[in-house]
């Protein structure tokens, strides 16, 4: 199985597993700011991590759309750069875009809560997608319009960027998005250095 079918899957069970759990598995499992709220919920290390395999059990559409990214980008990425380094990029996106909810929010005044789904990973495989192929058509659902890769991820990344500094679409984890694009450009780059050597 590849790497990208085998965190879909991981993804669609841990989104029906906490559907039936849904206070417990997001107690334990969601990403909780470093200040606890509700009295009693804690951030902990593993929830760097494991935020990114829990979704919005409210909505399908949540878990659909990061699912339909990570297949979009992740099974080109994946078959250019091989399993081991598609793993490093999505995960350190993971990672950065942990971070990044972690502190920026709060510097901006925002109000604390916790962070679930894989959006910090795809945008990181999306800024990765059009690193590697920066000329390759991508025809987004909104507008329907072909534009090269490049174009597509900087008009995301300005989006989220304006919309994390105004406070547009509260609920929107704008930074983890902007924080997982950190992390594949560290991975990415780190590839582009090693094949110089």
């Amino acid at each position: 199985m590849s790497a990208v079918k085998a965190l879909i899957a991981a993804n669609v069970a841990v989104y029906l597993l906490q559907s039936l759990y849904p206070e417990l598995i997001e107690a334990l499992f969601a990403l909780w700011p470093l200040t606890p709220i509700e009295g009693h919920r804690f951030f902990e290390p593993w929830q760097l991590i494991t935020y990114a395999f829990l979704h919005d059990t409210h909505s399908i559409q949540h878990l659909l759309f990061n699912m339909l990214g990570l297949w979009m980008f992740g099974v080109e990425i994946e078959r250019y750069v091989g399993s081991k380094r598609f793993l490093a990029c999505y995960f350190a996106s993971v990672l950065t875009a942990a971070i990044s909810q972690l502190f920026v929010p709060g510097w901006l005044g925002s109000p604390a809560a916790p962070t679930v789904g894989a959006s910090g990973g795809v945008f990181g495989l999306l800024l990765a997608y059009a690193m590697l192929f920066p000329q390759r058509k991508v025809v987004p659902l909104i507008p329907p319009i072909p534009m090269p890769a490049w174009v597509f991820a900087s008009v995301y990344a300005a989006i989220e960027l304006v919309l994390g500094l105004t406070g547009r679409f509260a609920g929107v984890a704008h930074f983890a998005h902007l924080g997982g694009m950190i992390g594949s450009v560290l991975i990415v780059r780190s590839w582009h250095l090693a094949s110089r050597r």
